[in-house]
């Protein structure tokens, strides 16, 4: 019957520790649904003064102010803002508009509640509130003549001027909900804060939206100080940026010739007798049947017959000699500069603890196992390091 090699490496007491260290993170995500801002929740998880995540999107304007009845009014369409405890059916009675069609265009049904604040897109205009005029009733003070004519304009169903447009002075663009979008998706489209979408959309904590649902775009101001780059069609090629050296000279370099030494060159590390004293002869002669590891096998297994002299990789001092759990020998030996080598699966054992021991000096022989092998490890320390590097 063939057994494949020991899964688990031994362990010995007293010449190593291992430290096994399991960090679970806890409570990461304190979500924000309870909050009333709906951007109070830090939603890419990257909060603190180095989060420059949304300085590159669009500076906008601030949202608009809808009128006493709740009315925005661009000229090419009017939204509404739902006021506390109001139904679908509700703001069209209130509006003087057909419950079905309001809720058509907004994709929802006449019995659905309204968030306080959310804005609904009109299917047809409606009269705007009047708007306060700058000394009406007094007899003195400026008359505000764009006021009253949009006012009159709303009355008349025609589209208002775009010289007194709420939220920037001009139209926002409107966005259709499509299957699977999100707020942060669209924001991320069209180059503007989440922020600004939930503001002017009066979107919940949640930021949730709904297929079919219009959504104003913010109105941008400024654009983006470092816009994100245009996909390029596929098989044109990413363009290449100019050099540095296209827009200014390279600055002058105090070159020195090469047969000149530099003046404060440390002198060379002799590494042949370091490499020697790091090379380690073979504990056994055999096949390797399980590399080096760092995780699952924290040396090599050696494959040899039963009762094959297992020798000192080098000169050194036995260390400690012990047994695993499951009774088989280990010794451990100390050699120059920390260096450990480890020998697991010995029988016969020939040194203790203590002892010196020569570079090739039989210190016991290969247990008796189905298959048999030699377990052996290098360490610097209690830090493994691949026995190979130092073996060939």
């Amino acid at each position: 019957m063939t057994i494949s090699p020991r899964s688990t490496p031994p362990s010995f007491a007293g010449t190593r520790r291992i430290l096994t260290g399991l960090a679970l993170g806890g409570s990461l995500m304190a979500l924000a649904a309870c909050s009333d801002d709906p951007i109070a929740f830090d939603w890419d998880l990257r909060g603190g003064p180095g989060n420059t995540s949304e300085e590159a999107r669009q500076a906008t304007a601030s949202k608009p102010v809808p009128d006493a009845n709740g009315i925005l009014s661009y000229p090419g369409y009017q939204l509404a803002q739902a006021r506390r405890g109001e139904t679908v059916a509700a703001m069209a009675a209130r509006l003087g508009l057909n419950a079905e069609d309001l809720a058509r265009t907004n994709a929802l049904r006449p019995t659905d509640p309204l968030r306080e604040g959310e804005m609904l897109l009109l299917p047809q205009r409606v009269s705007a509130a009047p708007q306060p005029v700058a000394g009406a009733g007094t007899g003195t003070g400026p008359v505000d003549i764009t006021a009253i004519a949009t006012t009159a304009l709303d009355s008349a169903g025609t589209p208002a001027p775009a010289a007194k447009l709420p939220g920037g002075g001009k139209e926002p663009i409107r966005h259709k909900v499509a299957r699977g979008e999100t707020a942060f998706t669209i924001a991320r489209a069209y180059n503007v804060s989440a922020k600004a979408l939930a503001d002017w959309n009066g979107l919940g904590a949640d930021m949730a939206i709904r297929e079919g649902q219009t959504l104003i775009i913010p109105v941008a101001t400024a654009p983006a100080p470092n816009p994100e780059p245009q996909p390029t069609a596929p098989g044109a090629g990413s363009p290449t940026p100019p050099p540095p050296s296209a827009s200014k000279p390279l600055p002058d370099e105090k070159t020195q010739p090469a047969a000149e030494k530099p003046k404060e060159t440390p002198p060379s590390p002799d590494l042949g007798a370091g490499s020697k004293a790091t090379r380690l002869a073979m504990p056994v002669s055999g096949k390797i049947i399980r590399a080096y590891d760092k995780k699952k096998n924290q040396g090599i297994d050696i494959s040899a017959a039963a009762g094959t002299a297992v020798k000192a990789a080098e000169a050194g001092t036995v260390a400690a000699v012990t047994k695993d759990t499951d009774q088989v020998t280990i010794v451990v030996i100390r050699h120059a500069d920390n260096l450990l080598t480890v020998y697991a699966g010995i029988d016969g054992l020939k040194v203790k603890k203590g002892d010196k021991v020569s570079r090739g000096q039989t210190i016991g022989a290969v247990r008796a196992a189905d298959p048999s092998f030699l377990h052996f490890e290098v360490r610097k320390g209690v830090d493994s390091l691949d026995p190979m590097s130092f073996l060939q």
